[in-house]
């Protein structure tokens, strides 16, 4: 990791990866499609959450949805390659200690999550969130939120713990 959080500094990314009981196609589709069955209820909206959403095709947004029927965007997905990959910008920043949606891409970092199907029928998802440095000033507090347990390892168990029951 950098010395700070200055916006010319490179900041690792943070990887994690899980293998789930399922084949990738089934994988790929719990991530995207069933995302909100999985998803710990971080949120940035205003309202209460009551589901996360990630429209798994090229172009497809990435929000959450208020129990007042508000959206809140999260990012969108810049590529989408069923059962392989998905890369979504992460368009959440921090400013003043709080998490907020940045409408400038130029900002975002990403993620991308990959599906390799092992020979045992089994999937490893690995997922990487990298260029955490074009959130500028609130770049060092994304990369803490989301490589704590809180964050990345934390969401993925409880990834791999519902594809498990599935």
């Amino acid at each position: 990791m950098s010395k700070s959080a200055a916006s010319t500094d490179v900041l690792d990314p943070v990887s994690y990866a899980v293998t789930v009981p399922l084949p990738a196609d089934r994988a790929f589709r719990l991530f995207t499609e069933g995302y909100n069955t999985w998803w710990p209820g971080h949120h940035i909206g205003t309202a209460e959450m009551t589901e996360a959403i990630l429209e798994p095709r090229t172009g497809g947004r990435y929000y959450e949805r208020g129990v007042d029927g508000s959206e809140c965007e999260w990012g969108k997905v810049l590529a989408c390659e069923p059962p392989h990959r998905i890369v979504v910008a992460w368009q959440i920043t921090e400013s003043g200690g709080a998490w907020v949606y940045d409408p400038d891409l130029s900002h975002a970092s990403e993620f991308e999550a990959t599906f390799r199907e092992q020979p045992d029928g089994q999937t490893r998802v690995e997922l990487e969130h990298r260029y955490i440095e074009r959130h500028g000033p609130g770049a060092a507090g994304i990369q803490r939120g989301v490589s704590g347990t809180g964050g990345w390892p934390g969401i993925l168990e409880n990834y791999a713990k519902t594809a498990a029951a599935a």
